[in-house]
């Protein structure tokens, strides 16, 4: 498979050509050479090493339908890494969050084959964010031109049905937009810190009704005998790895839609090359850990990812989540909180829901018209549904509310 494109902007005389370049799987690409294409505020997602784990553990290979493929911007004759997006060649349409099998009917119902397709992302993880990638002295412009163009050029050279750039960042959505992919609006439910104190403060600013049930959530489980914990980077041990592991696949066994991609090896990976970003939550009773959630930090922004229990308790799951996320978010002045996807109960709890965008390129024309209409009418309905929820968000309006003290 190869990529047929070349920078398509002017340059001067003396800047050296980009090309872009397919590179089947990012063991092949320098770890140093693509993190320097990630700004500070990128997602811990898109680092070499969790891409590394991913793919060395055969979570995301070609057995489960994610074949890397990942397409590359080098310049000069040394190929200088210019740029990059993390690219999977896809025989399925699981585990990408931004759902499309409505449209794969509709291709099979034409007699069209719309697998294998394209995805640029990251497998197994809704963060939203950029995904094209550009060294710091590189016009990040040009590198998202070359790139859309080159993946374009994939799919008619390959016989591809189409490419899939999910949770993209909305300057990109822009950009590929004018290269003939479709935008297509979705939404997450994020929560934000205004500027929260403590964990009353919080509460403080949700409405009554929500801030009841909250306090007596949390009082439940103490009744109950259960200790909360948040364990960072050095403190997580390989064996709470092994355990966050056993979380995981505890969920995914008890939902006949899910598929368990991660691997042990995934996750003792993690624990070699990626442990700084790590914030792993335990629920202990009597010493012993029942349940638990995977999370990254990194930049400000907490990411809530694995959850997993060995007690069915109640409220358990909202407090280790949700609650004892925030309070950690409040405490180390995080900005955010992405929880991942799904979840009306998230609004429920101050998550107010924010617009994603994904871009999509349809290589036949009667497919693209038929597609074209569907993501029209789900943006005016996304849309208004974003004004309704944040009309009755369960957060007061106005500034941080502030506890009463004694």
């Amino acid at each position: 498979m190869a990529a047929d494109a070349s920078a398509p902007r002017k340059r001067r005389a003396s800047a050296p050509p980009l090309k872009a370049a397919v590179v089947r799987g990012i063991d092949r690409i320098p770890r140093q050479s693509w993190n320097r294409l990630l700004r500070p505020d990128d997602s811990p997602f898109l680092e070499w090493d969790w891409l590394y784990a991913l793919e060395h553990s055969s979570s995301a290979c070609a057995r489960t339908g994610w074949l890397p493929l990942h397409l590359v911007v080098v310049r000069g004759e040394g190929d200088r890494l210019a740029g990059a997006c993390p690219l999977y060649l896809k025989t399925h349409s699981m585990g990408e969050f931004v759902f499309d099998q409505a449209w794969a009917d509709a291709a099979g119902r034409a007699g069209l084959a719309y697998y294998p397709k394209l995805v640029v992302g990251v497998p197994f993880t809704p963060h939203t964010g950029r995904r094209f990638l550009s060294a710091p002295d590189v016009d990040p412009a040009c590198v998202l031109e070359l790139l859309g163009r080159a993946l374009v050029s994939l799919c008619a050279d390959n016989g591809l049905s189409s490419v899939h750039v999910n949770f993209c960042a909305s300057a990109e959505a822009d950009g590929l937009q004018r290269l003939g992919f479709l935008r297509r609006a979705g939404y997450q439910y994020h929560w934000k810190n205004d500027a929260f104190r403590c964990f009353d403060d919080y509460l403080a600013k949700l409405r009554h009704k929500r801030r009841y049930a909250i306090r007596h959530e949390r009082a439940e489980l103490e009744k109950q005998g259960v200790s909360i914990r948040v364990h960072r980077g050095d403190e997580v041990a390989r064996a709470m790895f092994d355990l966050a592991f056993e979380f995981y696949a505890d969920t995914v066994g008890k939902f006949s839609w899910e598929r368990r991609y991660l691997t042990r090896s995934f996750f003792r990976l993690l624990h070699e090359g990626f442990g700084r970003q790590v914030r792993l939550i335990l629920a202990y009773r009597e010493g012993r850990p029942i349940a638990g959630t995977f999370n990254l930090e990194k930049a400000g922004v907490f990411y809530g990812r694995y959850w997993g229990c060995r007690e069915q308790l109640k409220h358990l799951h909202f407090n280790v989540c949700y609650y004892a996320a925030i309070e950690h978010c409040i405490a180390n002045r995080l900005a955010r909180f992405e929880p991942g996807a799904g979840g009306e109960y998230k609004w429920l709890r101050g998550f107010d829901p924010v617009l994603t965008d994904s871009a999509h390129y349809l290589a036949d024309p009667a497919l693209r018209r038929a597609v074209e209409r569907l993501v029209d009418r789900e943006r005016v309905e996304v849309e208004a549904y974003l004004q309704a929820a944040r009309a009755e968000s369960q957060l007061k309006p106005g500034g941080a509310v502030r506890a009463e003290r004694p």
